[in-house]
């Protein structure tokens, strides 16, 4: 299948999920990493990319699936270039899926398991219509579950502390404008700085400063898809300047907000 240009397509707006549609020639992201799992399915083509240390070839029908905060990138691996679809989905909602269980890690990053390629392909059959509120909840449960069984979660750990670990993201979410501490988030929640960064990995897949950036990175979106000039936007979101919010995006998204903007027009 041959396509003229890149191009993307952004499903209607969900409550807890994000999917999109998306075609490259060649390259597609540049190495970055982002706060929730991405999880998609290979339509076309062979999508490559980079994560931990070695290059993944999914084909088509197989599941990608980026744990929370792991560095990937995406290019095609054939002339054909790569077709697929994606969403993206927050750990804290597999968390509430779970029972305040360990996130689950598939360390290949590609699966062909028909349970978590099934739960993954009901999310985005149709990204023109909107999803039903129940048929997002139960569709957060069956990947949340196929996860699950995917990972070996036998192994023995730390008891973790998962009230301090959400107090600590419930105030992020309330704070994302205001300068964050160490000390204050050891306040609010009542553990020390290096339990509460440990604790807080392991239920929600990334740091509590990343996850704070990424709450700013969301707000950045909304207001350069509304137009905002980027430098207005950057004061408007907590960053240093353009040049902190720039780097950050890219960092987070693979691309700059210029480029995203003009993906995001095109579709």
């Amino acid at each position: 299948m041959m396509y003229a240009k890149d191009w993307t397509k952004v499903s209607l707006p969900a409550r807890r999920i994000e999917r999109m549609e998306a075609f490259f020639a060649n390259h597609g992201f540049t190495p970055h990493r982002h706060d929730t799992y991405a999880l998609g399915i290979t339509l076309n083509g062979v999508h490559s990319f980079s994560y931990r240390k070695s290059m993944r070839h999914s084909m088509p029908g197989n599941a990608v699936i980026i744990h929370p905060d792991e560095l990937h990138d995406g290019e095609a691996g054939t002339e054909i270039g790569f077709h697929y679809k994606i969403l993206y989905l927050s750990p804290e909602h597999i968390q509430q899926a779970l029972g305040g269980k360990p996130l689950p890690f598939v360390a290949d990053g590609i699966s062909s398991d028909p349970r978590i390629v099934s739960a993954i392909s009901n999310l985005l059959t149709d990204l023109e219509s909107p999803l039903d509120s129940l048929e997002e909840d139960d569709g957060i449960y069956e990947i949340a579950q196929a996860l699950n069984d995917l990972t070996n979660s036998s192994a023995r750990r730390k008891k973790i502390n998962y009230r301090a670990a959400e107090m600590v993201r419930q105030f992020i979410l309330d704070a994302s404008e205001e300068t964050v501490t160490m000390e204050r988030l050891e306040q609010i929640s009542g553990a020390d700085r290096w339990s509460l960064s440990r604790d807080f990995r392991v239920l929600f897949g990334t740091s509590p400063y990343r996850y704070l950036t990424q709450r700013r990175l969301d707000k950045a979106k909304l207001k350069i898809s509304a137009g905002m000039a980027l430098v207005d936007v950057a004061a408007a979101c907590g960053f240093t300047d353009q040049s902190h919010m720039t780097n950050q995006f890219s960092k987070t998204y693979g691309l700059p907000p210029g480029r995203w903007a003009n993906l995001m027009q095109s579709s």
